[in-house]
């Protein structure tokens, strides 16, 4: 299988190529526009010449079977156009662009050519993340937050708290019918927002602090009595009466921690049984997000 890899920055070099370059069966391709980091990279993973590519048209004349994005989002479209209108089955990393256009046009697009689509929602995969769906969740509590890092609202949403809204839509355990949106903005950087998703039995918050003196992301669930807590994807806390913590194995990957391997390797899977994967689902995350986005605009009086 002929598996390429668009942009060799921190996220493919320390999350996803530890994982597709020890995959057997997979012929590795990797492409970026800077020489010195596809030297660097390629000469790590031992590959030789003809498996490193300088532009994406040296790459797509391969013939790939697969294709992971990790380029800068604002590139997304026009590299996952190209890949979609070759046929090549693609999984891009969150978001699939920072305009609900683009993310609306490759999704249609993908499903016009009948092409997988896959988004890199990794939390969803993240084993104490997977496990919180097991459990009662009358309340879902997110936070992911940050120290000294306000940002502009809609890199900011589409970037980091795309997360949180993610994970809120995979936990909450039925229809959402309220959604509400809070958020701090000051001299066009927002310092924290707050999403409220709420249906029958059911309230999940997602809060995210670019101003909270730590950086962390706690995860809980609770209901019927009992609490599940999730710190940092590493430690699950069980709280019925008294706590049981459970840690992340010494010798665990933080690509099977975080829910990277799992992600990658059920693309792969797919593709390997000539599943068709769809972002439909992934695309309504955007479009909450896109909703966040506005909604925070709109109070502050900048839209």
């Amino acid at each position: 299988m002929k598996v390429g890899c668009i942009g060799l920055g921190d996220i493919a070099t320390k999350a996803y190529l530890p994982v597709l370059g020890t995959q057997p069966g997979i012929e590795l391709h990797l492409q970026t526009r800077t020489p010195a980091t596809l030297e660097r990279v390629a000469d790590g993973l031992h590959l030789p010449a003809a498996q490193r590519h300088a532009d994406l048209d040296s790459l797509l004349a391969q013939d790939l079977d697969a294709a992971f994005v990790h380029a800068p989002t604002a590139v997304h479209p026009e590299i996952v156009t190209r890949l979609l209108r070759a046929g090549v089955p693609t999984y891009v990393d969150k978001p699939m662009a920072y305009e609900i256009a683009d993310s609306r046009r490759l999704v249609a697009l993908a499903e016009e050519r009948g092409v997988s689509l896959m988004v890199g929602f990794n939390r969803r995969h993240a084993p104490g993340y997977a496990q919180c769906a097991e459990h009662p969740r009358e309340l879902i509590l997110m936070q992911k937050n940050r120290v000294g890092l306000p940002e502009e609202p809609r890199t900011m949403i589409l970037d980091d708290f795309v997360h949180v809204v993610d994970t809120l839509r995979f936990l909450v355990p039925g229809p959402v019918d309220d959604v509400t949106v809070r958020g701090r903005l000051r001299d066009g950087l927002l310092h924290h927002v707050v999403l409220q998703l709420a249906g029958d039995g059911f309230t999940a918050l997602g809060v995210m602090n670019r101003l909270s003196g730590s950086t962390e992301e706690i995860l809980e669930v609770s209901g019927q009595d009992a609490k599940r807590q999730v710190v940092n994807l590493a430690e699950t806390i069980d709280h019925r009466g008294q706590p049981t913590v459970r840690r992340r194995g010494d010798w665990v990957p933080v690509a099977r921690q975080r829910g990277i391997e799992q992600a990658v390797l059920s693309f792969l899977d797919a593709v390997r049984a000539g599943k068709v994967l769809s972002a439909r689902d992934a695309l309504e995350t955007h479009e909450l997000c896109e909703r966040v986005v506005l909604t925070v605009l709109e109070r502050s009086g900048a839209a």
